[in-house]
């Protein structure tokens, strides 16, 4: 199984791929949350390959769904993303903002349309998060579908304070303390551990950082190349097995959570308040 999606057996029931269109139409479609995991091809330092953000998200995903097999189903990973800002190292593919925003909604709406009201897209690329959101939002306008998105790594900031070792803010960031502790415990032989080094040379700022776990204030992203020259951000020096292993089961019990609770959220229907009838809808579904 690699994380485009493709699977070796083929009888995962967690699998949206795996089904033929008769068998997805007589699925009950009320019982399941549709996960859509979202990633990026690009730098993660020497120590770690460019699918590190496709492999961790779709990683995520799958251990949800083997735990929640009759009320998952995962949809094959979208392996580009937003990251212009990395393209000054080899190998980054780069999706623009509006492309981007409009092949996910499109995604997305294709799946409420066969009869899913419940979708979840799971994102494992900070610079994706804003664009993500506009989507999920334009899913909700625009279908009776409910849609949300965030990166997984939200979901476990308790614990990722509890363990980190490296400096707040920037020691978690990006091919970092974090991101390499949950490669060591998933994919230990895919790490170039003799390659493994500290980057941490942005400009001291109370209010412009980076840090997947406790954000700043202010949003501002230059090139990468300005401050980062082996694409690190952060210290994987101090990631371990032990780390990753905490950070995975936390986040795939939350995700299960989650699933439930997302599945099962009450909606009331829309109201509109106006005294008369309000001519033209913006172009959105009523």
């Amino acid at each position: 199984m690699n994380s485009h999606g493709m699977h070796e057996t083929g009888d995962e029931p967690y699998f949206y791929s795996n089904y033929t269109w008769k068998e997805l139409r007589d699925l009950p479609a009320q019982k399941r949350v549709v996960l859509l995991p979202v990633g990026t091809t690009e730098d993660h330092g020497h120590h770690l390959p460019l699918d590190t953000d496709n492999f961790l998200v779709w990683s995520v995903c799958v251990e949800t769904a083997k735990r929640a097999p009759e009320e998952v189903l995962v949809m094959p990973l979208i392996p580009y993303g937003y990251n212009l800002h990395h393209v000054d190292f080899p190998g980054t593919i780069c999706v623009s903002a509006e492309h981007f925003i409009n092949f996910v909604a499109d995604v997305c709406k294709s799946i409420a349309y066969h009869g899913f009201k419940r979708i979840l897209i799971v994102d494992g690329h900070g610079s994706n998060v804003p664009l993500l959101d506009v989507a999920a939002r334009r899913v909700i306008l625009e279908t009776d579908a409910l849609c949300g998105s965030f990166i997984y790594t939200n979901l476990i900031k308790d614990v990722c304070r509890r363990i980190r070792e490296s400096a707040h803010p920037g020691g978690m960031a990006h091919a970092c303390e974090l991101e390499t502790s949950l490669f060591l415990y998933l994919a230990e032989r895919r790490v170039r551990k003799s390659q493994i080094q500290k980057d941490m040379n942005l400009p001291p700022s109370k209010y412009i950082f980076l840090d997947l776990v406790d954000g700043p204030p202010i949003q501002m992203m230059d090139w990468w190349s300005t401050f980062s020259k082996t694409g690190v951000v952060g210290d994987p020096t101090l990631a371990t097995k032990e780390k990753g292993k905490q950070m995975f089961e936390a986040v795939t019990e939350r995700m299960v959570e989650l699933v439930r609770e997302f599945r099962d959220r009450p909606r009331a229907p829309r109201q509109d308040m106006h005294a008369e009838k309000v001519v033209g809808d913006f172009g959105l579904k009523p």
